[in-house]
């Protein structure tokens, strides 16, 4: 993809905290995909959960779950979130 070298620049120079939630059985995008994360980030949290491509579809609460566990973690509201909305990329994609 010719945009991840901007995306792992962005996440080296920011370190957003970041959660993956993966579909260990997925086939369009394989789990071996949610490993080079870990090389661009310190803040990084990677659940694999035994579903595939549609895994909102099957594991909805329980990724919603973590999700909610994580930004509380990370202390990220509304409110203090830092790195929100589309802009944060505007340098990476430029």
């Amino acid at each position: 993809m010719p945009l991840y070298p901007d995306f792992q620049a962005f996440f080296r120079q920011y370190q957003p905290p970041t959660l993956i939630v993966w579909g260990k059985n997925d086939f369009i995008f394989p789990a071996e995909g949610a490993a080079p994360y870990s090389h661009d980030l310190k803040n990084l949290e990677t659940h694999l959960l035994d579903t595939g491509h549609f895994a909102l579809e099957t594991h909805g609460e329980e990724i919603a779950g973590r999700i909610e566990d994580f930004l509380s973690r990370n202390k990220i509201t509304r409110e203090t979130g830092t790195h929100s909305g589309p802009e944060m990329f505007r340098p990476a994609l430029h």
